[in-house]
């Protein structure tokens, strides 16, 4: 069966076909194309789009008709990893590693032969960071070795997650229950995480019809932001800090 989807330009300026006409199956392709440059990836990003594609074959850009959302408020640590992280001795930060947690999250898992964090994208993602728009959260043992983290875009109070990993159990739960944790305090209700998956789903992902996630994507992407890197406005989180935290906010 061939796919017939809509090809795009390599001028990043040109736009995205809407997102109401992307398919069902595969569901939320649609596009492919175009370039990888910083304003193609914000606009993507902007209009609920992610690109999702292998080495040797073209961008595919997506946008799939549920969408994976974690309230700020809702993160869920199980008791047993809330009990182990508490006690870690593990701390918290961004933007201090950024090209070494997209190296962690692009290395193959088990049972994968290769990644879709391609070289092209590394170096769009290295890119964004630079001018600040890509951001890390990392994980750091007792000896202050990085042992897991997260990556994503943000622009005006949305964080859009892209990928995680964890060289120890536990270190990309801790990661994100950092970044909701911050975010929080900050006032940002949501963080996009793309695709559900079982995972996500135990530490409070919910799944979303499009069309409710593009109308908060619309209301959040036009607050102001915080630009730049955030290893300063992030500081230092200690696990049992982060811990505690999701705690209070469940019970609240």
């Amino acid at each position: 069966m061939t796919l017939r989807i809509p090809s795009l330009s390599s001028d990043p300026a040109s736009p995205f076909p809407p997102v109401e006409t992307a398919l069902d199956d595969p569901d939320g392709l649609l596009a492919c194309g175009g370039d990888l440059s910083p304003a193609r990836f914000l606009a993507a990003y902007r209009g609920g789009i992610f690109p999702w594609f292998s080495e040797g074959e073209p961008i595919l850009w997506w946008s799939p008709s549920r969408r994976a959302v974690l309230p700020t408020d809702a993160l869920h640590l199980p008791d047993r990893l809330r009990r182990k992280l508490r006690n870690s001795g593990w701390t918290v930060r961004a933007d201090t590693a950024f090209a070494e947690v997209v190296d962690g999250c692009a290395a193959p898992r088990p049972g994968q032969r290769d990644t879709w964090i391609t070289a092209g994208m590394r170096a769009a993602y290295l890119e964004l960071h630079k001018l600040g728009h890509a951001h890390s959260i990392e994980v750091f043992d007792a000896d202050a070795r990085l042992i897991g983290g997260l990556f994503g875009l943000s622009f005006g109070q949305m964080f859009c997650g892209d990928s995680m990993y964890s060289a120890r159990s536990g270190a990309s739960s801790l990661a994100l229950a950092a970044l909701a944790h911050r975010l929080r305090g900050w006032g940002w209700p949501i963080i996009d995480a793309q695709v559900p998956n079982d995972h996500t789903r135990r530490l409070g992902v919910q799944a979303w019809p499009r069309p409710a996630y593009l109308q908060a994507l619309a209301r959040q992407r036009e607050l102001p932001g915080r630009p730049g890197n955030w290893a300063q406005g992030f500081g230092e989180l200690p696990a049992a800090v982060v811990c505690a935290s999701a705690a209070q906010a469940l019970a609240d």
